[in-house]
This record gives C-alpha cells, structure tokens and sequence, in this order.
C-alpha cells in the first residue's frame, strides 16, 4: 500500500463586518494574496501530491480560499468541518474513498491546528490564516488516527 498524502490548510484571512454571521465572512485582500501564494506552493508539489480532492468547509472563507488554491480536484463541501474538533476532521477523512491517494481539507483552527498535531506528534507554534501542513499517512483514510502521521511541511503567511 502507498502513502496516502493529507494537505491541511487553515483558511486565508477573514475580515469582520458588524452584523455578518460568522460563516459569511469574507476574506481580505490580504487573505486573497494568502490563499493564491499557498496554491502555488502547494502546485509545485502537484506532481508528486496530485491531489484529485478537496474537503471543504461551507463557510464563504474556506470556499474562498479552495477556490484560490487553484487545484485542479474536485471540491466537496463538507458540513462537518466548520467549528470542526480534531476528532470531526478525523471522521470526515475516514470516510474518504480509499482509492484516493491524496487530499486537501480547508477548514478553521482550532480544529485543523489540533488535527495537525494529532496525526504527527509536531509540536507547531501556531497555525495563523493561510498556513498549510502537508502530512504523510501510512494507512488507510478509514484508520487515520492520532500518531499515524508524518509531518513533510509546514508553510506559514
């Protein structure tokens, strides 16, 4: 069995707006250079990770910052990872077909930072907008678990 890869990306910058609801924030234009800059690093990689989906939160911010990844994968917007535990995350991948070899989950910390450290063990001093984390599995997405990852990258704003 290969690897599987996981790229967790926290979404870009959101600015706030008195009367918005908290998933309609849009991001800034900060945010929006964030989220192109992490696309492109993250398509250098493209060949190696091909990453064919992305898991995705419903929030304007995540849509936002998927769409700005410019990857060529499908985007599947996944309820259960707004306001998203670790352990949420975790079962979101675990229902990933197993065929699939590489993914992307765009979501909001503090759910994604713990996913990080959970699957790795790293110690990460912070997870700001727009940060990612690419992780390498050696187990299926239905056994992801705490400890059966490797972390390969972390890329910050």
């Amino acid at each position: 069995m290969s690897a599987r890869t996981l790229v967790v990306v926290r979404h870009a910058k959101a600015g706030h707006a008195p009367g918005l609801p908290d998933s309609e924030r849009p991001l800034t234009s900060g945010g929006e250079r964030d989220a192109r800059t992490a696309g492109e690093e993250i398509r250098r990689f493209a060949t190696m990770l091909n990453p064919v989906l992305v898991l995705c939160s419903p929030s304007v911010r995540t849509r936002r910052t998927a769409e700005l990844l410019g990857l060529d994968a499908s985007v599947e917007i996944e309820r259960d990872i707004y306001e998203a535990y670790p352990d949420d995350l975790l079962g979101v991948l675990r229902r990933t077909d197993g065929e699939i070899a590489s993914v992307v989950l765009v979501g909001h910390n503090p759910g994604v930072h713990e996913l990080v450290t959970a699957l790795t063990d790293a110690r990460l001093d912070g997870f700001p907008p727009g940060a990612y984390a690419v992780i390498e599995l050696d187990v299926p997405w239905e056994d992801a678990a705490p400890g059966t990852g490797r972390l390969v990258q972390v890329s910050r704003p």
